[in-house]
C-alpha cells in the first residue's frame, strides 16, 4: 500500500521538472486561445521534423500539444518547449547524423511572437544552421526563460535582447561542430536591459570584440546569481575589487580564455562563490591561498592554468565547504600533506599532471565522501599506505565507500597492492599503470570464491599495465566470478605474469577490452575465447609464448576491432573462417609466428584494416588479390613472408608480384623476403606521413631510385640493406630531414661518400658498412652532431682519421671504421667521445703508439649496468590513439615501426652479434693493424671493458699488472705482438 500511496506524488513530482513532455495538468480543464493555437500551427509549419515530433499538434485544445504548457485559468500559451530529446555530445559523422534525426530545423516564423503570455521559450539541441537570432524574440515582454543553446546559430545577437526585462534565465551558448564561429557580440550594452536576470550563459560565443568593457555591464545586473562564459575569447585582467559589484554571484564560470596572472586576486573575496570555474586560462603565477577561506566554496576548478604553488600550502587550509578541487595540469609540487584529510566534503580531487613526490598520506581514510581521486602523471614516488587512517569514522567502516575511480597511473610507486583496495565495494575504474609496482597481483583479484559478495563487485576497468607485478595465472582462476564480473577493461599487459590462458577469462560476458600482452603466458589460446566474450572489441595477446593454433572461434567475434597475437610461438594453417565475421577490424597483427594462410584466390576480407601485421606467415612465393579489397591500410608488414619475385610498384592496378595497395602509408616492411630485380621506377604513394620503410635483407638490383627521397620526406627510418644495389645513392636522400637511422650496408653501392649526408642534422644512426666506397672521410660529417652510431667498415676509405672526429659528437656510441685503408697514427681527441662504447678500427694501417688519452673513455669507466634498447622510429607516431589507453601509451608489441641497433662483435674468437643487449657492451678493437709501443697503464683505468682486442700488432714491453683490476672484461686478446713479462689474472 505504501508504494501506491506515492504513484500521485511522483507523477506530479515528473510533471513539474519536465513540463516538455508533460502537458500542463491544470489546462486540460480549459481550451487553449484560438490565437495562440492558429500561431503555433503557422509556427510548425515552417519547421521540419523528421523525428515527427509534433505529430500531437492537432486539434482544437493546443494545451495537449507535445512540448505546451498553458495558463491554468486562462489556456492562455505561457511555454513552448522543443529542446531536443536526444541530444549528443560526440560529434562524429555518425553522431551528427542521429542528432539531426531528432533535431527540429527550418525557419523559426514571427507568427510565434502573437503567443502574448508566453514566459517559458527552450528550442535548444536543434538545428538552425547559420540563421540568426529572429530580432522579434525580443518583443516577448512576459519571457522569463529563453533557452537558444546550441542550435546553430550565427551572426551578432540581436541588440533588442535587451528589452526582455522580465528575462531570469537566457542561454545562447553555441558550439564549433560545424567548425565555423558562430555567434558573435559588439558591446554588452543590451545586457543592462536584463534587470531581472539571474542565469547568463553566453558559452563559445565570440565576445573577443567587446574587450575589458564586459565586467562593467555585468555589475548592472543586480540579480545575477550564475555566469557562464566559457571559451569567449576574454583576454587581459579583471578590475580590482573595488570596482567589482558581483556579491551575488554563486556560480561563475570564465574557463577556457585568455585571462591574465592576478585575475584570481580579483575574485579570491567575492565570499558569495560557491562554484569558481578558471581553468584554461593564462594564470601563471601563484595560486591564492586565501580560496581556501572562503566561506561557501564548493567547486574550484583551476585546471591547465600554468599556476604554481606548494601541496602544503595550498591543500593545508581549512577549506569548510569543498567538493570538488581540480589543479590538474599545473605546477603543484611537494608532498600532499596530512591534514587533506580534514576535508570531510571532499568528492572529487583531481591533481593529475602535476608536480606532486613523496607518498600517499594515510589519512585519506577519512575521505568518507570521496568518489574520484585523480594523482596521474606526477612523481608519486613511495608505497601505497599498507593501512588508511580514519576508515571507522564512515559508517560502512570500509575505505571509501563511494569512491568510483582512482587513478595513479604514471607514477613512480614501488612496492605491493595494499589489501584495503580490495574493500573499495563501488570502486568502478582503477588505474596504476605505468608505475614500478611489485610482487605478487593480490588475491582479491581473482580469490575470495567462498565469500558471497566478493570484494571489488563494481569494478569496470582495471588497468595494472607496465609495472613489475608477477603472478601465475592460475591463482587468477577466479577472475570470472563474482568478485569482478561486470569488468569491461582489463590490461595486465606489461608485467610477469606466467601460466596458462584460462578457460574461466572468457567467462567475463561483459568483458570489452582485453591486454595481456608482453607476459609469459604458455600454451593454447582457449577456444571458449570466440565463443562467450561476443562483446570483445580489443584483444591484445601479443610478446608471449602463446603455442597451438588459432581457434576459429576467434572468427565470432563480431564487434572485435584491435587484435593482436604477434610474438609468439604459433603455428598452424588460418583460413577465411578464422575472420568469417570480424567486419569492424581495424588492427590485425599475427606477425612472428608460424602461419602459413590458405585462403581462396578470390576471397575478399569482411573488414578494412588500417594495421595489418603478417611477418613471418607463410605468405608467398606468389600472392592472392585480397589485399586489392584494402583501401586504408597505413602500416602493413610482409617480412620474411616467404615472397619472391620483382619488387611490388604500389600502383592503382596492382601490378608487381605483391599487390601492395596505393595510398598513404605510415610504415611499410618488405624485408626478408626474395625479392629481385630493381626498385620500381615509380610507386604511386602519398608520402606525407611515410616515416617507415624498409625492404632490407632481399635480393635487389639495380640503383636507387632518384624519387625514393622525394616521396618520402617526412620518413624517419631508411633500410636498404643487405641487397645487391649498385651505383652512388640519390641526393634526394638528403630531402629526408627527419631521418634518424639510415641504413644502406651490405650492398655494392661505390663512389665517395655522398654529400647529401651533410644535410641530414638529426641524423642518428648511420650505416654504410660493407659496400664499395672511396675517399676520405668528408668534413662536413661535423654536421651530423647527433649521431649516436656511425658505422663505415669493409669499404675503401683512406686518408688519416681526422682529429675533428674527437670533436662535437657528445652522442656518439658506435664508431666503426673497421677493414679500410686508414693510415697514420691515432687521434688522441677520440678519447672526447664522452658516449663512445664500441671503438672498432680493425684492419686498417694505423700506426704509432695507443694514445694515454685512450684511458679516459667516460662511459667506459665503469660497467654499463642499465639496459636501455637501442632503437629509433615511429612507434609514438603510428599508435592509433582509438586503441591507445593514454597519449603516451599503445598496445601490443612495438617491435613493427622501429629499427633496432645491432652489431657484431668479436668475443672470444666468436663473431656474436647483439641487439637487446648492445647497451651493456663496451669495446675497444685495434687489432690488425701496425700499432707499437706500450700498452699505456691508463688504459687499465677502464674498468667497465668488457672486449679488448689488441691482437696482430706490433705492441711491445711488459702488460701492466693494473690490468688485473679490469673485472668486467669477458674478452682479452693480446696475441700476436711482442709483449713480454707476466701475464696477470684477471681475478
Amino acid at each position: 500500500m505504501e508504494a501506491i500511496t506515492w504513484l500521485p506524488l511522483m507523477f506530479l513530482i515528473l510533471c513539474s521538472v519536465r513540463g516538455e513532455f508533460l502537458p500542463n495538468i491544470g489546462a486540460h480543464l480549459m481550451n487553449c486561445m484560438e490565437s495562440d493555437r492558429e500561431a503555433l500551427i503557422d509556427f510548425k509549419n515552417g519547421l521540419h521534423d523528421p523525428a515527427n515530433r509534433l505529430s500531437s499538434w492537432k486539434g482544437s485544445n493546443c494545451c495537449h500539444w507535445w512540448g505546451i504548457n498553458c495558463e491554468n485559468t486562462t489556456g492562455a500559451v505561457i511555454a513552448v518547449d522543443l529542446r531536443n530529446p536526444r541530444p549528443t555530445y560526440n560529434y562524429d559523422d555518425e553522431s551528427l547524423d542521429r542528432y539531426g534525426f531528432w533535431s527540429l530545423s527550418g525557419e523559426i516564423k514571427p507568427s510565434l511572437m502573437k503567443i502574448k503570455s508566453l514566459r517559458r521559450l527552450d528550442l535548444s539541441f536543434n538545428t538552425f544552421n547559420d540563421n540568426l537570432i529572429p530580432d522579434f524574440f525580443g518583443s516577448f515582454k512576459n519571457l522569463q526563460y529563453l533557452n537558444l543553446s546550441h542550435v546553430g546559430f550565427s551572426g551578432a545577437i540581436p541588440l533588442n535582447l535587451g528589452n526582455l526585462s522580465c528575462l531570469q534565465y537566457l542561454d545562447v551558448s553555441c558550439d564549433d561542430i560545424w567548425e565555423r564561429s558562430s555567434l558573435f557580440v559588439d558591446n554588452l550594452k543590451w545586457l543592462t536591459g536584463l534587470i531581472s536576470l539571474k542565469h547568463l550563459v553566453m558559452n563559445e560565443v565570440n565576445l573577443l570584440m567587446v574587450g575589458s568593457y564586459w565586467i562593467r555591464q555585468l555589475n548592472k545586473l543586480p540579480s545575477l546569481t550564475e555566469l557562464h562564459l566559457s571559451s569567449c575569447r576574454l583576454s587581459g585582467s579583471i578590475p580590482p575589487p573595488t570596482f567589482l559589484n558581483l556579491t551575488s554571484i554563486i556560480i561563475l564560470d570564465l574557463s577556457v580564455n585568455q585571462f591574465l596572472p592576478k585575475v584570481l586576486d580579483c575574485l579570491v573575496n567575492v565570499s558569495s562563490l560557491v562554484t569558481l570555474d578558471m581553468s584554461n586560462n593564462w594564470l601563471d603565477g601563484r595560486i591564492p591561498l586565501d580560496f581556501s577561506e572562503l566561506p561557501n566554496l564548493q567547486f574550484l576548478y583551476l585546471g591547465a592554468s600554468g599556476l604554481s604553488e606548494s601541496c602544503h600550502q595550498m591543500l593545508g587550509g581549512q577549506w569548510e565547504k569543498i567538493q570538488v578541487l581540480d589543479f590538474g595540469g599545473n605546477d603543484l609540487h611537494g608532498k600532499l600533506p596530512s591534514s587533506i584529510g580534514n576535508m570531510t566534503f571532499l568528492s572529487h580531487l583531481d591533481l593529475s599532471d602535476n608536480s606532486v613526490d613523496n607518498g600517499i598520506p594515510s589519512s585519506i581514510g577519512k575521505l568518507c565522501n570521496f568518489i574520484s581521486l585523480d594523482v596521474s602523471r606526477n612523481y608519486i614516488n613511495e608505497t601505497l599506505p599498507k593501512f588508511l587512517e580514519g576508515i571507522e569514522i564512515c559508517l560502512s567502516r570500509n575505505p571509501f565507500p563511494i569512491l568510483q575511480s582512482f587513478d595513479l597511473l604514471d607514477n613512480y610507486l614501488v612496492g605491493n597492492l595494499p589489501e584495503w583496495l580490495g574493500h573499495i565495494e563501488n570502486l568502478v575504474e582503477l588505474d596504476l599503470s605505468f608505475n614500478y609496482l611489485n610482487g605478487q597481483i593480490p588475491a582479491f583479484f581473482g580469490s575470495f570464491q567462498n565469500l558471497s559478495r566478493g570484494p571489488l563487485p563494481s569494478l569496470q576497468y582495471l588497468d595494472l599495465s607496465d609495472n613489475y607485478l608477477v603472478a601465475s595465472f592460475g591463482s587468477l582462476q577466479n577472475l570470472s566470478r563474482r568478485p569482478l564480473l561486470n569488468l569491461q577493461f582489463l590490461d595486465l599487459s606489461n608485467n610477469q605474469l606466467v601460466g596458462k590462458l584460462l578457460e574461466q577469462l572468457a567467462q567475463l560476458e561483459n568483458l570489452v577490452d582485453l591486454d595481456l600482452s608482453n607476459n609469459s603466458l604458455y600454451g593454447p589460446i582457449p577456444t571458449s575465447f570466440g565463443i562467450l566474450q561476443q562483446n570483445l572489441t580489443i584483444l591484445g595477446l601479443g610478446e608471449n609464448e602463446l603455442n597451438g593454433t588459432l581457434p576459429e572461434s576467434l572468427g565470432q567475434l563480431s564487434d572485435l576491432e584491435y587484435f593482436d597475437v604477434s610474438f609468439n610461438k604459433l603455428t598452424g594453417i588460418v583460413t577465411e573462417a578464422h575472420f568469417l565475421k570480424l567486419k569492424k577490424l581495424g588492427h590485425l597483427d599475427l606477425s612472428s609466428n608460424s602461419f602459413t594462410l590458405d585462403v581462396n584466390s578470390n576471397w575478399v576480407l569482411p573488414f578494412q584494416v588500417s594495421f595489418l601485421g603478417m611477418g613471418s606467415c607463410h605468405l608467398g612465393p606468389s600472392f592472392s588479390t585480397w589485399l586489392k579489397s584494402q583501401k586504408y591500410v597505413e602500416h602493413l608488414d610482409f617480412s620474411n613472408a616467404s615472397f619472391s619475385g620483382s619488387v611490388p610498384d604500389c600502383s592503382n592496378n596492382f601490378s608487381g608480384s605483391v599487390p601492395i595497395p596505393s595510398g598513404s602509408f605510415y610504415l611499410l616492411n618488405l624485408s626478408k623476403n626474395k625479392f629481385s630485380s630493381n626498385i620500381p621506377n615509380k610507386w604511386n604513394i602519398t608520402g606525407g606521413t611515410f616515416v617507415f620503410l624498409s625492404i632490407a635483407n632481399n635480393q635487389i638490383n639495380g640503383e636507387i631510385p632518384a624519387w625514393m627521397g622525394n616521396i618520402v620526406p617526412g620518413l624517419k627510418v631508411f633500410d636498404l640493406s643487405n641487397n645487391n644495389l649498385i651505383g652512388s645513392n640519390p641526393s634526394s636522400i638528403g630531402n629526408c630531414s627527419g631521418l634518424a637511422p639510415l641504413d644502406l650496408s651490405n650492398n655494392h653501392l661505390s663512389g665517395t661518400i655522398p654529400t647529401f649526408l651533410g644535410q641530414l642534422s638529426g641524423l642518428k644512426s648511420l650505416h654504410l658498412n660493407d659496400n664499395k666506397f672511396h675517399g676520405q672521410l668528408p668534413s662536413y660529417f661535423q654536421n651530423l652532431s647527433s649521431l649516436e652510431t656511425l658505422s663505415l667498415g669493409n669499404n675503401r676509405l683512406n686518408g688519416s682519421i681526422p682529429p675533428w672526429i674527437g670533436k662535437g659528437f657528445e652522442s656518439l656510441r658506435i664508431l666503426s671504421l673497421r677493414s679500410n685503408s686508414f693510415p697514420g697514427e691515432l687521434p688522441a681527441l677520440l678519447s672526447n667521445l664522452s658516449s663512445i662504447q664500441i671503438l672498432d678500427l680493425v684492419e686498417n694501417q694505423l700506426t704509432g703508439s695507443i694514445p694515454a688519452s685512450f684511458g679516459h673513455f667516460n662511459a667506459m669507466l665503469q660497467a654499463q649496468i642499465i639496459n636501455r634498447y637501442l632503437w629509433y622510429g615511429a612507434a609514438s607516431i603510428y599508435q592509433n590513439a582509438g586503441y591507445g589507453k593514454n597519449t603516451n601509451g599503445y598496445i601490443g608489441s612495438m617491435e613493427f615501426g622501429n629499427y633496432y641497433e645491432s652489431f657484431v662483435v668479436n668475443m672470444k674468437g666468436q663473431l656474436l652479434r647483439y641487439t637487446k643487449t648492445l647497451s651493456l657492451v663496451t669495446m675497444i678493437d685495434l687489432s690488425g693493424n701496425n700499432l707499437s709501443g706500450d700498452l699505456p697503464i691508463e688504459m687499465t683505468n677502464l674498468l667497465g671493458l668488457v672486449v679488448l682486442n689488441l691482437s696482430r700488432n706490433r705492441f711491445t714491453g711488459h702488460i701492466p699488472k693494473s690490468i688485473s683490476k679490469m673485472k668486467q672484461l669477458s674478452s682479452l686478446d693480446l696475441s700476436r705482438n711482442g709483449f713480454f713479462g707476466k701475464c696477470w689474472p684477471l681475478l
